[in-house]
């Protein structure tokens, strides 16, 4: 038979007094408990103290947790205002790339307003115009650079007449018919005019390359002392062509002058005006035989 379990109340004896000592205990508890509850209903006011004195007694572990919930939240704000100021930055550094490039842009343009004001008063001061007419055609296939006017000898035009549009000089007359007239474009591989730079008297030759642009040819060798943007006009020597007519503007700067970029373009060009020869009497007068023939006594 086997023996009798230690742990049962029944035969042990210290078993049997502690299991009645947790009954008495949570009896007792479960007592105060109701009184405690009874009073701070009855008289809510009766624990304030002790509550003052719980409350003092738990401030310092108060004031460590906010002291650390603010610190974790600085430090966190601290980092999330380092990334936010880093994308502000590079928000900023874009802003004013994007601004000096419009910087550059309005700068570039009110450099070339400049330069238009400049050819603009330049073609003010031309001579009365002889005809109005337009560009009714042009050479497309051939290397030679033409165009046809729809004016001619029945409109006073004449060959060698310098024909020109608001923005500089296009070319001139070659030949004439009754009602039309042909055209020696500037940048026809014949065409030599005299000019010089807007700025100063430095002169030279403008001769066509037959590309759409012109070889601007320095008189006086040595030191060249053209830039990219300068401004050639006629310069009046040969009596052909009335002074100071825009013709190009520097495009490349070469060892003995530069390349040239028609102000004046044909290819964009509709009406133009027929100048009169700027020295056409004097340039008749030469044209005349001297009478060599000796005086009859």
């Amino acid at each position: 038979m086997a023996p009798p379990s230690a742990n049962r109340s029944g035969s042990n004896k210290k078993a049997q007094l502690g299991l009645f000592a947790g009954y008495l205990a949570a009896g007792l508890g479960a007592t105060l408990g109701a009184l405690l509850l009874a009073i701070s209903l009855w008289r809510p006011e009766t624990f304030n103290g002790m509550r003052s004195m719980a409350s003092d007694a738990a401030a310092p572990v108060g004031e460590a947790g906010a002291a650390t919930r603010v610190g974790s939240r600085n430090f966190f704000e601290a980092i999330a205002g380092y990334y936010n100021a880093g994308s502000k930055n590079a928000e900023l550094e874009e802003e004013i790339q994007i601004a000096r490039v419009r910087l550059a842009e309005a700068r570039a343009l009110e450099q070339e307003n400049e330069r238009l004001k400049a050819v603009l008063e330049l073609t003010n001061d031309d001579p009365p115009p002889v005809a109005t007419a337009r560009l009714i055609g042009s050479t497309s296939a051939s290397t030679r650079r033409f165009a046809y006017l729809s004016a001619g000898t029945s409109d006073g035009v004449t060959p060698g007449m310098p024909v020109t549009s608001p923005l500089g000089l296009v070319g001139r007359v070659l030949e004439t018919g009754r009602e039309t007239s042909r055209v020696l474009l500037l940048t026809d591989t014949d065409s030599v005019v005299p000019v010089r730079r807007a700025t100063d008297n430095t002169v030279a030759f403008a001769e066509g390359r037959a590309d759409g642009s012109l070889r601007i040819r320095l008189i006086n060798l040595g030191i060249n002392p053209l830039s990219e943007g300068d401004i050639f006009v006629t310069s009046g020597a040969g009596g052909l062509f009335h002074p100071g007519t825009a013709v190009a503007m520097v495009s490349e700067v070469t060892d003995d002058g530069a390349i040239g970029r028609l102000l004046s373009n044909p290819a964009a060009t509709d009406v133009v005006i027929v100048q009169p020869i700027w020295q056409g009497e004097t340039l008749e007068a030469m044209e005349e035989p001297l009478d060599t023939e000796p005086d009859s006594e």
